[in-house]
């Protein structure tokens, strides 16, 4: 109904021509927000044969800015009821690609961040084991051990210069976000950062081409679990340069990444998980539910997890049962991702019901049985499961997804735990107007640029600088120093990117596919592109749509 509500006032203002009553040929010959169109420009809410009247100049020119921009403010304030807030569902499934479940024969599944959610409190069990693995095993400065883990203080899909020491944003386009570049835990100005890359803002694609997000010189944090890491990488270059210490920014880097890798291969975070599930893992009954629902339905499962079967197993047991292996057609445990998708050479190993290696050779994949290794080549081979009746879940964009989606033609699901988050905040009031009033303030920046003398002038750069607050100020609601994890200002971000690049549907968690029948058919919003019509909320407010409207369109051939 908010929708319904929104969408009526727009056809209102349409209808109206911009002016709040039926459009007639004594009808302003200006739209409120417009001013008069520029020489050869015709705004829609304007007859053709109506003169334009410009203001006089100076002081008059001043206040016709000032009245079309309060005319803009009112207009944004009817456009949007209080019921407009709360449109997004945090517990639905979006799909960039149409894709129909009653197609899906097979479900696979990752298994960290994917069957089982994990709680944040476990970011600081890794934070803190690994700045101790630096201090007591690479011999780092005492000093660091003072650095707590701040949850705040990053997000998901970042990037790091290793050679600058430098944690930044970049958008779809590879240009650094102005205002979200950090070395350590200290912003730097938008002068160095554009002064660091000659002059730019613009990152060449050599340094980013990595397909897995790893270039010569930059590093893409993709990974949920890489949220400790880039915050004691931050912490430990704070500490470095506010002691004034010299370092090799590479050495420095591989050592955090390192000691975080030891916290994982040492085993110590599957020992906090262990020994304190209800803490740690999160949805188990819902992951059960899920299971459950596709095999009554008749759809096979599989799962490929890097993680060693005693963690899976025992993960398993708490949120499904002791027969959770009954579920599932097939079970590969370290399988060793991305390289299971690309390399051929690794066979598959049986393991026993103790987690021992078997020195058998794997002629069939059977069910009940654990593998671990192995290749995707010999598991297409032994399974003949091909092309779109397969759909498979992960959290990470580049080692679960792209390879299959792109080499091998499955279908693929994200899991976002971070969606939920922010979709909670673009359902607020204070976003919804913020957005909208940011939109609008462009548009009339957009239109009224044609005005140069030196009053109007005066009067722009104030509307730029009330834009780039607004900017800031709706980038804070997501996390203060890099905003969304999905945009940067108005562009996406590189992860963004990735997203729609690599995944058919993506979504908060597993759990919402509960909300859907198992035959039901996903359909992606057909988002216009520049030139197709949008009606942008900028257009829209200030009566200027760019095409003919949308009753005429109709006698365009």
């Amino acid at each position: 109904m908010a929708g319904a509500g929104l969408r009526a006032v727009a056809r209102r203002w349409l209808l109206c021509g911009g002016h709040g009553g039926p459009r007639t040929a004594s009808s302003s010959p200006s739209c409120p927000g417009c001013g008069p169109p520029g020489p050869g420009a015709h705004c829609p809410g304007a007859p053709r044969s109506a003169p334009a009247q410009t203001p006089a100049g100076g002081a008059d020119l001043s206040a016709h800015l000032w009245a079309r921009y309060q005319d803009m403010r009112r207009l944004v304030h009817d456009l949007l009821p209080p019921e407009v807030c709360s449109l997004l569902n945090p517990a639905a499934i979006y799909a960039n690609n149409e894709i129909s479940l009653r197609d899906v024969e097979v479900y696979g599944f990752d298994y960290d961040y994917t069957l089982a959610q994990y709680a944040d409190a476990l970011h600081p069990e890794i934070f803190s084991a690994a700045r101790d693995i630096l201090i007591e095993h690479y011999k780092y400065p005492e000093g660091i051990r003072k650095y707590d883990y701040n949850p705040s203080f990053a997000i998901r899909g970042l990037h790091y210069d290793i050679q600058k020491s430098l944690l930044m944003k970049i958008d779809a386009f590879h240009y650094v976000q102005l205002g979200t570049a950090y070395r350590g835990l200290q912003p730097v100005p938008d002068e160095e950062v554009i002064e660091l890359y000659g002059g730019t803002q613009h990152i060449p694609l050599y340094q980013m081409s990595g397909f897995y997000g790893k270039g010569p010189s930059i590093k893409q944090f993709m990974d949920i679990f890489s949220l400790p890491e880039m915050a004691l990488l931050s912490c430990v270059v704070d500490y470095f340069l506010g002691h004034s210490l010299e370092f090799d920014q590479a050495h420095l880097y591989k050592d955090v990444t390192d000691a975080i890798r030891d916290v994982h291969v040492k085993g110590l975070m599957y020992q906090w998980i262990e020994q304190d599930m209800e803490k740690y893992i999160l949805r188990g009954d819902e992951t059960f539910a899920v299971l459950s629902r596709l095999v009554a339905h008749g759809k096979q499962l599989f799962l490929i997890t890097n993680s060693p079967f005693s963690f899976v197993d025992k993960g398993m047991r708490h949120m499904v049962g002791p027969d959770w292996r009954q579920l599932f057609d097939v079970v590969i445990v370290q399988a060793d991702k991305p390289s299971f998708f690309t390399d051929r050479r690794k066979p598959f190993r049986k393991l026993d019901e103790k987690g021992s290696l078997q020195w058998d050779r794997i002629t069939r994949l059977e069910k009940g049985k654990i593998y671990r290794q192995g290749n995707l080549f010999d598991f297409l081979r032994l399974t003949e499961w091909r092309g779109p009746r397969v759909l498979y879940f992960g959290d990470h964009l580049y080692s679960d997804l792209a390879d299959l989606m792109l080499r091998h033609g499955w279908r693929t699901g994200a899991i976002i735990p971070e969606l939920e988050r922010e979709i909670r905040i673009i359902n607020t009031e204070q976003y919804m107007h913020s957005l909208t009033w940011q939109q609008a303030l462009t548009g009339l920046l957009e239109r009224m640029q044609t005005y140069q003398d030196a009053e109007s002038r005066q009067v722009l750069a104030a509307w730029m600088k009330e834009r780039q607050e607004l900017r800031c100020i709706t980038k804070a609601l997501f996390n203060a120093q890099f905003g969304s994890i999905f945009r940067t200002f108005h562009n996406p971000t590189y992860f963004s990117r990735r997203l729609v690049r690599f995944s058919d549907l993506y979504m908060a968690s597993l759990s919402c596919l509960l909300n859907y029948r198992v035959d039901f058919t996903f359909y992606p919003r057909r988002t216009p592109l520049q030139h197709e019509a949008p009606l942008w909320m900028d257009q829209l407010c200030t009566g200027c749509m760019k095409t003919p409207f949308l009753g005429d369109m109709a006698h365009i051939r």
